[in-house]
Parts: structure tokens; C-alpha cells; sequence
């Protein structure tokens, strides 16, 4: 092994599946706040992908600063309209020109956030009922020679900063984890009245797990009242049925608990977003860069998505460790819980964190000293082998939300 600082010690506290009270939270693809970290993340990777196209490399740049500001619709039974369009705001900062070669930044993020809102809001009309606007100023000089060092084989961080991630999941981190994506893939697919904007709250209390949904339903598929309380029972029933798979503990799913059948007030939208009824958006609002919100948990603030993918510590580190996290648990026996920190210091190789901070609640029976080592060594090799969270990043390979 090289000589990183790596340090393993017990966490003082019992496992988070352990606990009394947990709660865990995800905001869908079509949440506002996850729109904004899916745009930004989109435009991020066509930047890097243009840059190696045009100049070898991947350039200085960012674009975690994008912004959602939520349009107004008048949803109908069998299909309303939206009155005021959803205004998004690509905000950050990109190289234009690099020795002689002009890169048309702000065409690659229009195409770029044009792609991912067909795929994610198919009932978004772009032009119409969102409006997006790029303002990509240049990068700090400063930060742009940190960025660029000549000569050197591993990128230099662009930040003093930290990232955490933690494995294994919960029950309840699984059940919300995973009631969220399968109603946005295979459900949605064959029930369209389910917008993308689905938003799921975990809560459990000793043995007894709550699955609180919002789902924003598509009036153009709903005709009356009795097929929204149809769509809702049916989302309620899908959970449920999801839940048993990964766990045996009493589970009760509640779906659109704000409606009022009797005032006719419902969560009926036209584009299947809340986006398009006064709720705003920002990168880094939402999900934590293993893609739930979770406060029995340590968390990093830093927004992942749209940052740079070679040296943005707020990217690599937080992406980085939920990778380590779920290694050491995957490769050594006896780990019940398992929390990894890594600080960067500005200037300094990214495969050399200022310190890598391994916290392990062991199982029975298990010592520290038994598996100390085992974890040391797989935190060294992942850090030796931090580029390749770049080029997965880049790919598509890894979610940043």
C-alpha cells in the first residue's frame, strides 16, 4: 500500500438499522430539485465529452448553480394547460476557447438540457411550456491552473472539502430507494398517468416502517375522480407489494395524503411535475449523491451534480466514498455499519486526501482488529483508482442524485 492517511475506527453509536427512529426521503426525477441536479449533470457530462472531442481533454467548467423557476397550469380532467411556461436557468462557468479551438458552450448545454427533459418530463413541450436559458461565464483564473497543472498524472483539488458515504442501506433507505425508481421505469410504463415528479418519505419507528408517496398524476389520462382514486390505489398496492420484498417488518403506505376528495382538490397537474405549480428548483436542494436524503446519516452540502469531473472534490470525494462504502461492505464480513469520510486540501493530488476517515460499527462478535486492515486496504486501492470515478462519471455509469 502507499501511505495515505487512512484512519479506521468504531463509530460511537449503534447502526442506523438499529436505531428507534429512522427517516429517509427521495425526491424524484421529476421533483423540481432533481430536475435542476439532472440538467445540470447532463449539460456537465456533454461539456466533458465535447472538450475530449475537441481538445483531448476535459476543460475547466461547471454547472451546479442551475436554477428552476416554476411556471402555473390549469390541470383539467382529460387534459388541462399550462398558462405560464417553467423558466430554467443554466448557471456557471465553462472554457471557450482553448489555444485557438472555440467551443460553442452554450449550444452544448440547450442540446444537452433539450435531451434530458424529453427523456424525464416527455410532457414538458421545450420551447413552450419550459423556457431554458444558458449563462455560462468564464472560470476564475486561479482555479482554472489548479485545474489545468501541466505535468502531473493525477488531478490537483480544486477545493478544501469533504465527501461522505455509507453503506449498507436500510430497509427503509432500500424500500424508498427503490419505490421511487421502479415507479418511474416499469409502473410508469404501462400506467402514464404517473408523472416523473414522485417524492417518497421513509419513516420507521422500531418494527414498523411508514411509506408516505406524492405522486403528480397526468390529467390527460385521468378522466374523473373515480380513475385518480384508481391511479392512487394502484400506486399504494405497487409499494406495498415492493416493500415485502425487502423487508418482513409492518409496512403502511400512504400516497397524496394532502387531497380532499370533497373539495375536489387533488394532485392533478398537466406536465406530471410540481414544477408547473409554484414549486421552484435548485441544484443540490434534493438527494445526496447516493441518491436519498437521510439525516440518521452524516451528509456532505456540497451539490454533486454539474460539478467538474477530474478535480471538483464536491463530485469525486462524495461519489468516491459511497463507492469505498460499499466495496469494504461487499469484500469484508463482519461490518454492520459503515461510514467513510474523505477531506481534500486545495492543491493537493485527489488520490492524497488530507485524511480518509473509515467509521465501522462491527457486528457481534467481530473486533475492529479483525478487519482493520481489509478495510484499509480496500479505502487505499479505491483512492488509487479515484480517475476512473471521472470517466464513469462522464459515461453516464454513475448517478449523482
Amino acid at each position: 500500500m502507499t501511505e495515505r492517511n487512512i484512519r479506521v475506527e468504531p463509530i460511537d453509536r449503534r447502526a442506523v438499522e438499529d436505531q428507534e427512529v429512522e427517516i429517509v426521503e427521495r425526491k424524484g426525477l421529476g421533483h423540481p430539485d432533481s430536475i435542476c441536479d439532472g440538467v445540470a449533470e447532463r449539460v456537465s457530462s456533454a461539456l466533458s465529452r465535447e472538450y475530449i472531442e475537441r481538445v483531448g481533454k476535459v476543460l475547466h467548467y461547471n454547472t451546479d448553480e442551475t436554477q428552476l423557476v416554476a411556471g402555473n397550469a390549469a390541470p383539467a380532467f382529460g387534459g388541462g394547460e399550462m398558462i405560464d411556461p417553467i423558466y430554467l436557468l443554466i448557471v456557471g462557468r465553462a472554457t471557450k476557447e482553448y489555444e485557438g479551438t472555440r467551443i460553442p458552450t452554450g449550444k452544448i448545454a440547450l442540446e444537452a438540457a433539450r435531451e434530458y427533459l424529453a427523456e424525464t418530463v416527455p410532457e414538458l413541450e421545450f420551447g413552450t411550456d419550459v423556457i431554458v436559458d444558458v449563462k455560462l461565464g468564464e472560470g476564475s483564473g486561479d482555479l482554472q491552473e489548479v485545474f489545468g497543472e501541466e505535468g502531473t498524472t493525477v488531478p490537483m483539488a480544486n477545493d478544501t472539502s469533504f465527501g461522505v458515504g455509507h453503506a449498507p442501506l436500510t430497509e427503509t433507505e432500500r424500500i424508498v430507494l427503490e419505490a421511487e425508481r421502479s415507479l418511474n421505469r416499469a409502473y410508469s410504463d404501462t400506467n402514464p398517468e404517473i408523472g416523473p415528479d414522485v417524492k417518497i418519505m421513509g419513516k420507521r419507528e422500531g418494527d414498523r416502517i411508514d411509506i408516505t408517496v406524492a405522486v403528480a398524476m397526468i390529467d390527460e389520462y385521468i378522466v374523473d375522480m373515480n380513475a385518480y382514486t384508481d391511479a392512487v390505489s394502484g400506486v399504494s398496492e405497487h409499494v406495498a407489494d415492493l416493500a415485502g420484498e425487502y423487508t418482513d417488518r409492518e409496512v403502511s403506505v400512504y400516497v397524496n395524503t394532502a387531497d380532499d376528495y370533497e373539495e375536489n382538490s387533488i394532485y392533478l397537474t398537466t406536465t406530471g411535475t410540481s414544477a408547473e405549480q409554484g414549486d421552484d428548483g435548485s441544484v443540490g436542494r434534493g438527494n445526496r449523491a447516493n441518491g436519498l436524503i437521510t439525516p440518521n446519516r452524516s451528509m456532505s452540502m456540497e451539490a454533486t451534480s454539474g460539478k467538474n469531473p477530474v478535480n471538483h472534490i464536491g463530485k469525486i470525494y462524495n461519489l468516491l466514498s459511497t463507492e469505498i462504502a460499499h466495496s469494504v461492505v461487499e469484500e469484508v464480513d463482519g461490518i454492520r455499519d459503515l461510514r467513510i469520510r474523505l477531506l481534500s486540501q486545495i492543491g493537493r493530488p485527489i488520490d492524497q486526501p488530507h485524511v480518509a476517515d473509515a467509521h465501522v460499527v462491527a457486528e457481534e462478535g467481530v473486533s475492529l482488529a479483525d478487519i482493520e486492515d481489509d478495510v484499509t486496504e480496500i479505502v487505499d486501492r479505491e483512492l488509487a483508482g479515484v480517475s476512473e470515478i471521472t470517466q464513469r462519471t462522464i459515461d453516464g455509469e454513475l448517478s449523482t442524485f
